[in-house]
């Protein structure tokens, strides 16, 4: 098969920056408020709308989310909580923040999703009480079945932290046959979402908290910001108007509102980029059916956000060089976190994690992003195919 290069780099992904975004950033830059006004409120309201969640927290990244949400569940040296290896290292080191220790379990092998069933048989061995909480991740933007976390996490006395950085928009269908959006706070306690330049929408950088409990949100929204309250029905003495009180110790974790006018901008059109998404992943399934190359497509996978398109190749590095010197780049979601020397120093729980490492060995995520032309698809599509079956 011959293959012509494209005429510019594709990226495995990109933002998208419409004169609608710039014309938002301007206004917010040219009005009083250009931190800590009225467009973080605004953005957190609309996100709640989205959601359908009761409340929710920007932050600065979706690290600093993962972080605010571990300490706002109470992590601390005597914790241990369940994660998954297949995810950024984030997703763990949140609890390693605040002292904690971090146990993985390995994934399914069709999903790339952390395994219930290894969970269940993590939470079974172990001693009562073992294990407090549990951080599951929606990989790629695949919604995770969370009514059956959350049965088990009842089952055994968990809370969970939804890591929902790939999937803004993502749905399932739960038992009794409703659609729920990631994040609406129906069965974590709080749910996470990252707002980098290659997710579903940006602020440049920031992040959202999620959640339904209103004690957890005046936790956050007080470790956001120094642990610091002007709230009157807070303090503990109020000699003026000047007053405030640090009441624990917090941090910078703020969202600006230059930020936040760019993400009420980007989500008034988050469903048409989900939609564009899924009809990119739909024709690379199309493509791959009955080559070398593996998708993750499922049936029943239409409340997919397709963050990412992953497959599995044999001989990765040679397809990776091979697109890479057709201009065509790829990325490797992700080396699996218990590997990184850093846990391999540590320590962690859990056993021999074979899924996470035979999917890593195999692992490409291709282009994915809504201004991916047809074109540029079907140029990664002829190069990869090129590639898996040249002899």
């Amino acid at each position: 098969m011959s293959f012509n290069s494209p005429a510019r780099p594709i990226p495995y992904g990109r933002q998208s920056i419409t004169d609608e975004d710039v014309e938002a950033v301007v206004a917010t830059l040219r009005s009083d408020f250009l931190t800590q006004g009225p467009k973080v409120a605004e953005f957190e309201r609309a996100f709640c709308d989205y959601t359908g969640a009761r409340y929710a927290v920007a932050v600065a990244n979706g690290t600093a989310a993962l972080h605010l949400g571990a300490l706002a569940l109470g992590v601390s040296s005597a914790s241990r909580v369940i994660t998954t290896p297949i995810t950024f290292a984030a997703s763990a080191n949140c609890v390693r923040y605040c002292g904690g220790n971090v146990a993985f379990a390995d994934i399914d092998p069709d999903t790339l999703l952390i395994d219930l069933e290894a969970v269940r048989r993590m939470l079974e061995k172990a001693p009562p009480g073992h294990f407090q909480g549990l951080i599951p991740v929606d990989f790629g933007g695949r919604a995770l079945r969370m009514d059956a976390f959350r049965r088990l996490a009842d089952q055994h006395g968990l809370w969970i932290m939804e890591d929902a950085c790939h999937a803004v928009g993502g749905h399932f269908t739960d038992q009794g046959g409703e659609r729920q959006r990631c994040g609406n706070g129906r069965f974590a306690e709080l749910t996470v979402f990252s707002f980098h330049p290659v997710k579903h929408i940006t602020t440049g950088e920031g992040g959202m908290v999620t959640t339904n409990s209103k004690e957890l949100y005046e936790k956050l929204v007080s470790l956001r910001t120094h642990g610091i309250t002007k709230d009157p029905a807070r303090l503990t003495q109020n000699p003026g108007g000047w007053y405030y009180e640090m009441q624990e110790l917090g941090f910078n974790y703020r969202l600006s509102d230059v930020q936040a006018a760019l993400g009420v901008s980007q989500l008034r059109r988050a469903d048409a980029g989900l939609a564009r998404r899924r009809d990119i992943a739909a024709r690379y399934d199309r493509a791959f059916g009955g080559t070398p190359v593996r998708g993750f497509s499922v049936p029943g996978d239409e409340g997919n956000a397709y963050h990412l398109y992953v497959v599995e190749v044999a001989d990765r590095k040679r397809i990776y060089d091979g697109l890479r010197e057709r201009q065509i780049h790829t990325q490797v979601h992700y080396i699996p976190v218990h590997t990184m020397p850093y846990y391999q120093s540590t320590g962690y729980e859990g056993g021999p994690l074979p899924h996470a490492e035979g999917y890593y060995a195999r692992a490409l995520s291709l282009p994915m992003y809504p201004q991916l032309t047809d074109e540029e698809q079907q140029h990664v599509i002829d190069a990869i195919l090129a590639l898996t079956t040249a002899r």
